[in-house]
Parts: C-alpha cells; structure tokens; sequence
C-alpha cells in the first residue's frame, strides 16, 4: 500500500556514462543520503552506454532488405539493418514505422534501437539482459549503501491505442513487478477480478517526471513508497502470446 507522500527527486551531476563505467560508482558520487526501501530508476539508455551496447553505424553494413526499406521511407539503412538484427519477429513495417519483438520479448518500436541521447553517428542496442543490469545495480547499491532497496532499469514506449509515449519496466530487481488486487473486495462490496496493476511500470513512469528527455538526468530516486519486496523481473511484465488477443 503506497503512502500518501511518494517523493522522487532525479540525481543531478552525473557525468556522461562511457563504456565500461560502473554505474553504481556513478550514482553513489551524487545520490547524498538515501532511504531505506528506496527504489533506484535508472534509464536504459545509461545501462547500455555503460555495457558497451552502443554501435557505431559506419561499421554496420546494411542488407538489401534494410537498404530497400531505407530508400523508400527516408530512414538510414544502418540503422534499420540493426532494427532488423535486434528483431526476433517483425510485427509491422509500413509509412516508415518498423514495430517488433526483440529477443527479450518486448514489442516495441525499431526493436529498441535508439540514435537519441547518443555520440553523433552512433545508436545504442537494449541491454542484453535487463533483469541481470537490475540484480546487479541493486547489489552492488545495497552494499555501498547497507539498505534494502529496488532497481528499475528503464525505457520509453509507445503504446497501442494511446497518444503519447511513456516510461515502462525493462529490468527489475528487488520489488514485485505487479500488485495483484484479484479476490479483494472494493469500497461497495465487489470482489475484484481482473485488476493486475503493473507497479514497476507505474513507478518508471512516474521517474521520468523528473529524468526528462533533455536534461541529461539518468537515474532517479523514489522515496515513501511501500512496496513488496520481491523477486520478481521486468520480463513478468511480458503478456503471454496464449494470453494475448492481439498477437
């Protein structure tokens, strides 16, 4: 049960992560003192700098296929060649739009692949493991630090039928990702059947208030917030194709 004050302040000063950083060396330098049951959000886009996931396009050979699409949306075919390579499925290409699934099972837009917030002539890849970057950051800020406390590794998405982009979930560490209300009873008596709220998805969203897109603030501290600590990933989140209507 969340408390009625939630406080979430981004960490300011971080200098530009490179590959081969230790993020938590990083964030220790400027977080000041930090609650107990805290719950680190830390972009993606800074997972990936710091585990070198960041390709330079002048060494990608784009294929015929990638060139061919490239040509007739206006896109860079380097690009689209990673796109395609990232890609486990592709859910749809068409008016410049490439929307798949990624080898982690996420859906989402040109396969993760990124060219914002990057050196010029560079885009960063996905972390290869998500949950694995979460478990780390979390152990390694536990111990500095000799709290308990959760880790959120996260991105930006679009979603279907939705204006708008927002902050989800990727990689999760040390807090159940959903809040599971099936069986409970609301104010009037009716016993809840369908609710299934995604917290950690709740909770990156609420991060990205204060990271921005521009402000050069990567991670983020939430405070307050009473959540159940867990074992649960990122990838839970991931709605089962047997459960899926769309797919």
């Amino acid at each position: 049960m969340a408390e009625p004050d939630i406080r979430i302040r981004g960490l300011t000063g971080i200098p530009e992560i490179l590959p081969g950083d230790s993020l938590t060396s990083r964030i220790l330098e400027v977080a000041g003192r930090v609650e107990a049951n805290a719950i680190f959000v830390v972009t993606q886009k800074a997972v990936s700098k710091a585990e070198n996931r960041i390709v330079e396009l002048a060494a990608v050979q784009p294929s015929p296929r990638a060139e061919s699409w490239a040509a007739m949306h206006d896109k860079d075919a380097r690009v689209v060649e990673l796109v395609l390579r990232e890609a486990r499925r592709i859910v749809r290409m068409e008016r410049g739009i490439i929307v798949a699934e990624t080898r982690h099972g996420y859906v989402c837009a040109n396969a993760g692949v990124d060219t914002s917030n990057v050196p010029q002539g560079c885009a960063a890849l996905l972390p290869e493991d998500p949950d694995r970057s979460a478990q780390q950051l979390q152990a390694e800020l536990e111990a500095a630090l000799h709290i308990p406390l959760a880790v959120i590794v996260s991105d930006t998405f679009g979603r279907p039928w939705r204006l708008g982009l927002t902050n989800v979930a990727l990689g999760v560490a040390g807090l159940s990702p959903v809040a599971d209300y099936r069986g409970r009873q609301d104010p009037y008596g009716h016993r809840l059947q369908a609710t299934v709220l995604a917290v950690a998805d709740e909770l990156a969203a609420a991060a990205e208030l204060v990271m921005g897109k521009t402000l050069g603030i990567p991670v983020a501290v939430i405070e307050g917030y009473r959540y159940a600590h867990g074992t649960g990933s990122g990838r839970s989140l991931i709605r089962q194709s047997n459960e899926d209507l769309f797919r």
